[in-house]
């Protein structure tokens, strides 16, 4: 077993992927990489995932971004993500980051109306009380949309930018609150036959 050795790295991570329910699915998933601007961060996408590295505020902008265009065509669309900021994780490749702190794309995504539905897990690895923060973390989701309990998961419905808004703020909030390695899964829905009458 080869035993990785931990730098500093403020390199965040996720890999995900993104199902239009559609015949138009290549389009859509194509057309929605290309409007956003993917500047500020490594992007690579194989027949499995795509994966976004880079600072914590670039890769949540990119990958709103991504979903709101997808969701906004009026088809399902279904966005399954894993995130990931802390070691063992991303030590090398420094070059792929941005220095500011200023998102590319919010501003044309913020004003977009969009419905969905997610539901997320947070898991604050390397520390002692890991349960007290996430449950800190999901009153803190209140905030931003509606919150419920799920089984494995938290549950959040309310407007598509605000559910990643409150994603991002907790994931932020739970790296500088002392997790070492800081790991969060993530389904998002939106245009699902299921919201009829929800939102």
């Amino acid at each position: 077993m080869i035993k990785q050795a931990c730098t500093k790295s403020d390199i965040a991570g996720v890999s995900f992927s993104i199902y239009p329910m559609s015949d138009n699915f290549v389009d859509i998933i194509k057309d929605s990489l290309e409007e956003v601007d993917t500047s500020k961060v490594h992007l690579k996408t194989d027949d499995v995932t795509t994966t976004v590295r880079g600072k914590l505020v670039h890769i949540f902008d990119v990958t709103k971004a991504i979903f709101m265009y997808a969701a906004n065509t009026g088809e399902h669309v279904a966005f399954q993500a894993t995130y990931s900021l802390g070691c063992p994780g991303d030590s090398t490749g420094d070059a792929y980051m941005a220095e500011d702190e200023n998102p590319q794309n919010m501003e044309k995504i913020k004003d977009i109306k969009q419905f969905a539905g997610s539901k997320f897990s947070l898991y604050p690895l390397g520390g002692g009380d890991y349960m007290d923060v996430i449950y800190e973390q999901i009153d803190a989701m209140k905030k931003h949309v509606t919150v419920s309990p799920s089984h494995y998961s938290t549950r959040l419905d309310g407007e598509a930018v605000a559910i990643f808004n409150g994603l991002e703020q907790v994931f932020k909030a739970t790296v500088e609150g002392g997790s070492s390695h800081t790991v969060m899964t993530v389904s998002i829905s939106a245009n699902s036959p299921s919201h009829k009458g929800v939102n």
